[in-house]
């Protein structure tokens, strides 16, 4: 019964949220990451949706900035490690800019500090 809970939501829905990111699916993702067991959804769905922004015919660098800072920001310090992991998966140019925003939110060394 859990690994079914597990699996929803599917990454297309993750990404599709995180591609509109309105207050709305700020507060759906915000409940995602209170819960441990959605961590590989979230990532997965995160993964998605920058293999979608990499394919675009248009890449919106200044959503995709937004969406790293506001994740780096609500993200909690166990997903922080992971998140820029995927950022820092590929050297296109919609990678750089979720990283980007990613590094400015300062999430990474609020959640592991300098000793």
């Amino acid at each position: 019964m859990s690994a079914d809970l597990a699996a929803f939501p599917d990454r297309a829905t993750v990404a599709d949220k995180l591609g509109a990111l309105g207050e709305g699916d700020e507060a759906y993702l915000r409940l995602l990451m209170e819960n441990p067991q959605q961590d590989e959804n979230l990532l997965e769905g995160l993964a998605l949706h920058l293999d979608r922004a990499a394919t675009a015919r248009f890449l919106n660098s200044l959503k995709l900035e937004r969406l790293g800072e506001w994740l780096g920001d609500a993200a909690p310090a166990r997903l922080q490690i992971r998140l820029m992991e995927i950022a820092r998966s590929s050297q296109h140019a919609a990678f750089a800019a979720f990283r980007a925003g990613l590094a400015r939110s300062g999430g990474l060394e609020r959640a592991y500090p300098k000793a």
